[in-house]
């Protein structure tokens, strides 16, 4: 079962969130449903204002995580995906540090996502 745990200055404290199992949500949605309020604008991953830092916290057993398109582009064109990060993400299902909210998909593993509160700021 996956822990996900929400950090940010605008939070009076962190937030743990146990997602249900099955349930295919993006951060965004899970975030919403349970009071974190993850700045974003359009939620089809073209504006870049809901980007967090994702931290995978079961070590080595990071599970593989395919980026959409959207997210691709959205991370490419607000300087967040690196070449590196964005070989990584194809060739071997290895997330890079900065996701999308709205697109990138909750997996079962245990992760911290952190965000500044600021459009944009992760």
């Amino acid at each position: 079962m996956a822990t996900v745990y929400f950090s940010s200055p605008i939070m009076r404290k962190n937030k743990k969130v146990t997602p249900v199992v099955g349930k295919r949500d993006a951060l965004l949605g899970l975030a919403q449903e349970n009071g974190v309020n993850i700045p974003h604008e359009c939620k089809d991953g073209k504006c870049g204002s809901c980007l967090v830092e994702v931290t995978h916290l079961d070590g080595d057993h990071i599970k593989g995580a395919m980026l959409t398109d959207k997210e691709r582009e959205g991370l490419k064109n607000i300087g967040k995906l690196s070449k590196k990060d964005s070989e990584r993400a194809s060739v071997g299902d290895m997330p890079p540090k900065h996701r999308l909210a709205c697109q990138a998909i909750v997996a079962d593993e245990d992760i911290l996502v952190k965000f500044t509160g600021e459009p944009g700021g992760a």
